[in-house]
């Protein structure tokens, strides 16, 4: 049997997936583990100790090969793509000194000193001071150095999740030049660590010799160690190639390559990318991420907590839709679609702000979220749609912001990420953009950017364009209602649009108030 197969490890929020995909990107095996995604030993601080994801690998890889639907000896390399901006700091052997700090954080760094000096300046010109603040109050090195000093000092090597588990994988401290999405000394323009002198270094409290070597999407990170090749269940040497973030390797996943394709990805944050062959930054200093694609970038907005809300409704209202779908063994969202349906467009007038957590600028530190247009008419059901079209809303909102700053309007769209399971999601952000939205052939798209990556680092394709070209397709294309469109337009562009503007004083004041979100 030809060596032509890819196992793609897809570490998660809420759960971590062994996949192995043929050259055609079929997924020919998979398995998945849950895992907590986080504990808070204090309010809003999420935590998990760093050696869960590993050994929700080794339990994910020995499912997917005791499922017998794969072959090990079909496996030519490895690739891994992980959730982004969880933070491990560890000893100079890579143990790690504490647990990690999840990207759903919301610790913040109190009173650090502003970069002055002319760059200072500079920032303060170009109304851009505040945004720097934000990141030098969420970089986590500068909590670290402000409450645990001694642990501080300690540091040998600060690295992303990736970065944590490509040295598991092959010994190295060596990561993905296109994982690096957090608060790092890391110049997006260049894809490269900054260069000396650089105001990230100050900002970010990060010793240069602490971070990890960079390679390019298709590079070759390493090889499984022995003890890897133990736990993932193949021959040590197999080929470790590098892939990128989760969120980028969805774009890829998807085949939303041009600028004029957005690709939202309803996940535990839904988001909408495009693909850049330029830099382009949709907010001022706010920077596009590595695309899994080498030389290019992802064009991303964001709705932090976007999907969440999902699981917080599921939890709140969803009790008998639960524990239906666990008597017929299907997901409890395949049940969710008949509220949808019971519904008309609109939801009698319910809308939903999105804006649960505060951003750096749109939303700012002030942000709450929003219900408007309650009365006694609406059901849980109501409340449901309202939820999945203000999601779509605020996508469409972020999309049409990086689409005017790139200069390239959105013709078409891909979903991926939970959401894209869910029939009536696809078919109302349809309706709400007003454009066609295409489902890939399979919704592990993260998974599946990974593998093509690996698929041209290992020469089974040639190039990405064939590579993109023989494992990426859509199982179908939604087309949008004419008459639903009109309705959520009026919506979106009379009232949706006006909400945060308008409520944004009431937010500061509830700031001011209760202290809450801490500004």
């Amino acid at each position: 049997m030809s060596r032509d197969h890819i196992l793609a490890i897809d570490v998660g929020t809420q759960s971590v997936r062994a996949l192995v995909f043929d050259p055609r990107g079929t997924v020919v095996g998979h398995a998945r583990i849950p895992i907590v995604p986080y504990v808070s030993p204090q309010p809003g601080w999420a935590e998990q100790d760093a050696e869960v994801y590993w050994r929700a690998i080794g339990a994910a890889c020995t499912r997917l090969w005791d499922g017998g639907a794969a072959r090990r000896d079909a496996v030519a390399g490895v690739a891994l793509t992980t959730q982004r901006a969880t933070v491990v700091v560890t000893d100079e052997a890579g143990a790690p000194l504490r647990p990690a700090i999840v990207w759903l954080d919301q610790r913040r760094a109190d009173g650090v000193p502003e970069i002055g000096g002319l760059t200072g300046l500079a920032f303060r010109a170009v109304g851009v001071r505040r945004t720097v603040a934000a990141f030098q109050a969420d970089c986590e090195a500068n909590w670290l150095r402000q409450n645990e000093p001694g642990l501080y000092r300690r540091i040998r090597h600060y690295l992303l999740l990736s970065g944590f588990l490509t040295h598991r994988l092959t010994g190295r401290f060596i990561d993905s030049l296109a994982a690096q999405v957090g608060y790092l000394p890391f110049d997006y323009r260049r894809l490269a660590w900054a260069k000396p002198g650089d105001w990230s270094w100050r900002a970010a409290p990060i010793d240069r010799d602490w971070l990890p070597e960079l390679v390019a999407p298709g590079g070759r990170l390493g090889d499984l160690t022995p003890d890897a090749g133990t736990i993932v269940g193949l021959p040590a040497g197999t080929p470790v190639i590098a892939a990128a973030a989760d969120k980028a390797c969805e774009v890829l996943g998807s085949g939303a390559l041009e600028p004029h394709v957005g690709s939202l990805s309803y996940g535990t944050t839904a988001t909408i990318n495009t693909t850049q062959r330029r830099y382009v930054e949709a907010i001022p200093l706010v920077p596009p991420y590595p695309a899994a694609l080498p030389g290019a970038w992802s064009l991303e907005v964001q709705v932090y907590r976007g999907y969440w809300l999902v699981d917080w409704f599921k939890r709140q209202f969803g009790a008998a839709e639960v524990a239906q779908a666990d008597q017929l063994g299907i997901a409890a969202e395949a049940l969710f679609d008949d509220l949808v349906r019971a519904t008309e467009p609109g939801a009698m007038g319910l809308l939903i702000q999105p804006t649960w957590s505060p951003g750096v600028r749109i939303p700012g530190p002030e942000a709450k979220g929003a219900m408007i247009g309650f009365g006694d008419v609406h059901t849980r059901a109501h409340l449901y749609r309202a939820i999945l079209e203000g999601l779509a809303y605020a996508l469409r909102d972020g999309g049409e912001r990086a689409a005017a700053r790139a200069r390239v309007p959105l013709r078409e769209l891909r979903v991926s990420g939970g959401g894209a399971q869910s029939p009536a999601a696809v078919q109302l952000t349809a309706d709400i953009f007003g454009l066609p939205t295409g489902v890939p052939h399979t919704h592990e798209t993260s998974g599946l950017g990974a593998a093509i990556d690996a698929a041209v680092g290992l020469g089974l394709h040639a190039s990405f364009e064939s590579a993109i070209a023989d494992m990426t397709r859509l199982a179908e294309t939604i087309d949008p209602d004419p008459a639903r469109h009109r309705l959520y337009d009026q919506l979106y562009q009379r009232v949706y649009r006006r909400m945060y503007g308008r409520l944004k004083p009431l937010y500061e004041e509830i700031m001011k108030i209760t202290g809450y979100p801490p500004g």
